[in-house]
């Protein structure tokens, strides 16, 4: 495919920070990826509208709050709902070492805790992602 890389970089719930989301798609830009940002306090349904609209390849979401086993399961579901189900979904933010398996299990296809490098997201994008 020409284009590069369309990313949705995302905030569910009732996160107020942001900084590492940021971080984040700052280093997605950087590595040639088109990058949106939706903002702070993003429900499921206005993420997944984003995704389609934008026909993002990749969604990454970030969260703090600890509603990351409901909110991150209804994107995937969502999107299967909207037929998108070739996206990649990515989560990150401080999730529990335990609640990763049953993240991954719902659709998430990785999880990227506080301390993750930069170089390891992009190169998870790009070993990932499914495109023609």
């Amino acid at each position: 495919m020409d284009r590069p890389i369309r990313v949705i970089v995302a905030k569910p719930g009732l996160d107020g920070h942001d900084r590492g989301a940021k971080v984040i798609a700052r280093a997605l830009r950087d590595a040639g990826m088109e990058v949106i940002y939706t903002g702070l306090r993003q429900t499921p349904e206005q993420i997944v509208a984003a995704a389609i609209q934008e026909d993002a390849d990749v969604i990454a979401m970030s969260i703090l709050s600890g509603a990351h086993n409901h909110l991150f399961p209804k994107v995937v579901n969502l999107m299967k709902d909207q037929g998108a189900d070739d996206v990649l979904i990515l989560g990150g933010g401080v999730i529990p070492e335990d609640d990763i398996p049953g993240l991954k299990e719902a659709g998430v296809e990785e999880i990227f805790t506080p301390g993750s490098a930069t170089q390891t997201i992009v190169d998870f994008i790009k070993n990932n992602l499914k495109r023609d």
